[in-house]
């Protein structure tokens, strides 16, 4: 297809049409001139295709039957980009054996409270973690003619208010945290499209928002694929157009349409923004067709499914293995031992927790409960129901009881009941059902040997961590959650997930605890870059579980780090190797970490921030050494002032461990930057800024040695050096302050002079650089 031919070939209308869903989950075709319909489906953690005819994107519709994955809180604590490129592969043949041309997924948005009633789909409060494993998702399912859409573009971070709210926020915070992890899926990824965000951001949809999406995604980025709304996600359609967007979902019989013909003839929509837009959708067609061959052969594979479906649920298995986290584990208590008497108390183990609700709930293909694989590797095993839901009977505590007294070790399986987090609203609290804090408390009262397995899409307050001698985080683990757990709890598999986000111990303890949700329909982000652990070890707030954390059976020692240099320049790149050994008696897999933590004092920054992972499977003893490679943006920060990513020169600090509050390594760097900001010397610059730049430090010195005699307060009496009043009241003045004390020895013409003659060396500086 010759996009720029066809679309000369295209009437107003059927340019204006291709804008416009066909219908809920369709978009327009043009069969006569080779222009297909795309079909679209929900698809995070696992397909949901639904018939035209009954068609919703809330989940309350039956799909079509499907594996259910993991949710995103789920697989991001694998930390493992290969599994997630593996997931993303698998979903992509489900999606183009079904049909599918778009996925809507995966779902990126940071995790700025842990109140969000979609927590449960995103990956993680740190947008390095978050983006390089949508990245890895997105090639996966790309690999089979299908396309992946990461969502939803931006800062969609709230369900209160979702469609109306108005999201304000720094240009340094969006960067840094909210955007970072888009732009990795969209440069590295390659992601063919990308869904708008229902909020408005900083007074405007994200969908006409000329740049989030005309200057950042489509200009930055260089984003050629198809921007979507989120369903009903729609303002005003020309200016939309007008932005960057391409399609309008779903399609409202022909009216977003008439509206985009009636902006072109009457001048509001130039045809050169709507022949954009419609090569944007093209463009994607031909990226598709590309991989044709990829998805005829997914399409005639075994279509029945079965032989197809088995696989990928034990692929859903592998994934749960690899991301369930072991939170805790006092004296050792797992792995159980298969002759010790074993109670297991609780309705989750029974009836599994294993996705959320809304649009991503899947139709799952075959479900495992937790007891009944439990039951196949042990005959000593008790149940007890423990409580119904959310709530309970003293009948029920008294059998949970009786089962606890008579075990050797007591598993507890908790959570979050379904009703309490999902699409469309957002949570209240961290607390899990009262009913259920009292039955741990209990239970813990007639056996010691408590392990709480829990069950949530999002961080939970634990009171009763102290009575707990284990506790396993499982979060939402898809369909094959109770094979997968019962291997861990039995030791045929070693536990290795560790969190993608900080479990506090209280909801007070969150950056955003004052302005979340907001007032009526604004939300400010003041807390502004400081989000999860980058505002805790800042705050200095420990919390139950940090960012990173999650232990293991056996144990790994970190050395011999190194790094190719000792000093570098801002372009160049950074090689770090260190070693990981198996020092323990179990095979198992550690995610390494290696953060960046800088020493300047001339921007507010957080103490340290993740740069690079990586996930190391070792036998008992191995050794193996790890590399990573960092460049500038590794160092950097955004400059609003230069409107781009800057480095100042100093002394960097590479940490490397085994979590966020675990470093185990660290080495210094020198980084010199050959890039300065402009700066520039006006009237009110304070003295204390001026004297802080190299270059002006003798000019400012000699002015104030010429007026030493008429400084005010007996300033030049005293010893600067030394007297810290003096030098703060010096400090503080600005250079027209300081003329006004001084009078016709610092007057307007000499004050004039001696600013020009600063700025002409910071402009000689600069040139020079």
């Amino acid at each position: 297809m010759k996009i720029n031919e066809l679309i000369s070939e295209l009437s107003l209308e059927e340019k204006a049409s291709l804008c416009e869903g066909m219908n809920f989950w369709m978009s327009r075709n043009y069969s006569e001139k080779g222009i297909p319909s795309l079909f679209m489906a929900d698809g995070p953690h696992g397909l949901r295709k639904q018939n035209i005819e009954k068609s919703d994107h809330m989940g309350l519709n039956e799909s079509e039957i499907s594996v259910c994955y993991p949710t995103g809180s789920a697989v991001a604590c694998s930390w493992d980009r290969e599994l997630l490129e593996m997931m993303g592969d698998s979903l992509g043949q489900e999606a183009a054996q079904a049909g599918v041309d778009i996925l809507l997924g995966p779902a990126i948005n940071i995790k700025r409270s842990p109140l969000c009633g979609r927590n449960f789909e995103y990956y993680s409060e740190d947008p390095y973690l978050s983006g390089e494993l949508a990245a890895a998702f997105v090639k996966g399912v790309q690999k089979n003619g299908v396309a992946a859409c990461i969502k939803h573009f931006a800062v969609n971070n709230q369900e209160t208010r979702r469609k109306s709210v108005n999201v304000i926020i720094d240009e340094r915070t969006l960067r840094e945290i909210y955007l970072t992890s888009f732009e990795i899926p969209v440069r590295k990824g390659g992601a063919l499209a990308v869904m708008s965000a229902y909020n408005k951001v900083n007074g405007v949809y994200p969908a006409e928002h000329q740049h989030l999406t005309r200057q950042i995604l489509r200009g930055e980025w260089g984003f050629k694929g198809i921007y979507l709304t989120d369903w009903g996600a729609m303002d005003q359609i020309a200016p939309s157009i007008q932005a960057g967007l391409t399609l309008q979902m779903p399609g409202n019989g022909g009216s977003a349409a008439r509206k985009i013909v009636k902006a072109v003839k009457n001048g509001a929509l130039e045809m050169e923004e709507l022949d954009t837009a419609v090569a944007s959708l093209l463009y994607t067609i031909n990226k598709l067709k590309s991989c044709g061959k990829a998805k005829a052969e997914n399409k005639d594979t075994n279509k029945a499914g079965n032989k197809f479906l088995e696989s990928c649920h034990l692929l859903a298995k592998k994934i749960a293995s690899e991301s369930m986290v072991l939170l805790k584990n006092e004296d050792q208590i797992l792995p159980l031992n298969r002759t010790a008497r074993i109670a297991v108390i609780g309705e989750m183990a029974n009836k599994p927790r294993y996705q959320g609700s809304g649009s991503s709930h899947v139709n799952p293909y075959k479900l495992t409960s937790t007891l009944e694989e439990m039951k196949k590797e042990s005959e000593n095993i008790n149940y007890a129901q423990g409580y119904e839901d959310e709530s309970g009977s003293e009948k029920l505590i008294n059998e949970a009881l009786e089962v606890a007294r008579k075990a050797d070790i007591v598993l507890v399986f908790t959570g979050l009941p379904a009703s309490y987090e999902s699409e469309a609203y957002d949570r209240k609290d961290m607390i899990i059902p009262d009913y259920h804090n009292q039955l741990i408390e209990r239970l813990s009262s007639v056996n010691e040997n408590i392990v709480v397995v829990l069950a949530n899409g999002s961080p939970v307050e634990i009171p009763w961590i102290t009575r707990a001698k284990g506790i396993i985080e499982t979060y939402l683990a898809g369909e094959a959650a109770g094979s997968a757990l019962s291997d861990i709890l039995f030791g045929k598999t070693n536990p290795s997930g560790k969190l993608a986000e900080t479990f506090i111990k209280k909801l007070e303890d969150n950056p955003s605890f004052l302005n979340f949700p907001g007032e009526h329909d604004r939300v400010e982000y003041r807390e502004g870059i400081f989000v999860g652990y980058r505002y805790y070890e800042k705050k200095k707030i420990t919390p139950n579980f940090a960012f990173g954390h999650g232990l293991s059976y056996t144990s790994f020692e970190y050395s011999d780090l190194e790094l190719d240099k000792e000093e570098m320049l801002v372009g160049d790149r950074l090689n770090i190797h260190f070693k990981v050994k198996n020092t323990g008696r179990y095979k198992g897999k550690e995610i390494t970490q290696l953060y960046v933590s800088s020493t300047d004092d001339l921007i507010i920054r957080p103490e340290k921030e993740l740069k690079e992972f990586a996930k190391i499977d070792l036998k008992p003893g191995e050794e193996k050494k790890v590399s990573f490679e960092l460049t500038k943006r590794d160092f950097a920060y955004y400059e609003t002032t230069l409107n781009d990513w800057h480095v100042n020169g100093g002394i960097y600090t590479i940490c490397v461990g085994a979590a966020s509050d675990d470093i185990r390594l660290t080495k210094d760097i020198r980084v010199i930057s050959t890039r300065k900001i402009k700066r520039e010397i006006t009237r009110n610059t304070l003295l204390k800024d001026i004297m802080e730049i190299n270059e002006l430090e003798k000019p400012i010195q000699a002015v104030l040695n010429e007026i030493k005699g008429r400084l005010p307060f007996n300033l030049g009496e005293m010893d600067l050096e030394k007297d810290k009043l003096a030098r703060a009241i010096l400090n503080n003045m600005t250079l027209n302050s300081l003329a006004a004390y001084v009078g016709e020895d610092l007057n307007d013409e000499k004050l004039e002079r001696i600013i020009n003659e600063m700025n002409k060396i910071l402009l000689t500086v600069e040139s020079d650089q």
